[in-house]
């Protein structure tokens, strides 16, 4: 349990760091744009959306390792064993969607937990962002 935790921890922290270096990334990059301020939001979307891939794609590689190692649990239902599935299941639990058709056991079940409550987190983080970058020039005609 206490290495689980820890697992849990260590994911979580990356994918906020992930999360973080990118949005400040953006928020360097946007402003230097010499395009209208209305393109570079679409810009900041994009990005946020590829940092939310690439969490979601840290999660799935714990998830298929987890899987594959004894004593951590397993998903079950129409789930193959494949990467692609773990990221499809990682796709599902991050947004919160939760369609069900896998399902976790064991010690694998607290992962799911924490990366629902991290995409939450991390998705608010982005649209609040953005609607900082938005309003930062909403009164200029660019």
């Amino acid at each position: 349990m206490i290495a689980a935790i820890f697992i849990n921890c260590l994911v979580v922290a990356l994918v906020v760091l992930v999360h973080y270096e990118f949005l400040y990334r953006i928020t360097l990059y946007i402003p230097k744009m010499g395009i209208k301020h209305r393109y570079r939001i679409v810009v900041g979307v994009f990005g946020s959306m590829l940092a939310h891939c690439i969490e979601i794609w840290v999660f799935a590689l714990v998830y298929y390792w987890m899987h594959h190692s004894p004593n951590w649990g397993g998903l079950t239902g129409n789930f193959d064993g494949s990467l692609m599935d773990c990221v499809y299941f990682s796709f599902t639990v991050f947004s919160t969607v939760g369609f069900g058709d896998i399902e976790p056991s064991g010690l694998l079940r607290f992962l799911t937990g924490i990366e629902s409550l991290t995409g939450l987190v991390l998705i608010t983080w982005s649209a609040s962002f953005l609607f900082f970058e938005m309003q930062r020039y909403w009164t200029t005609r660019d």
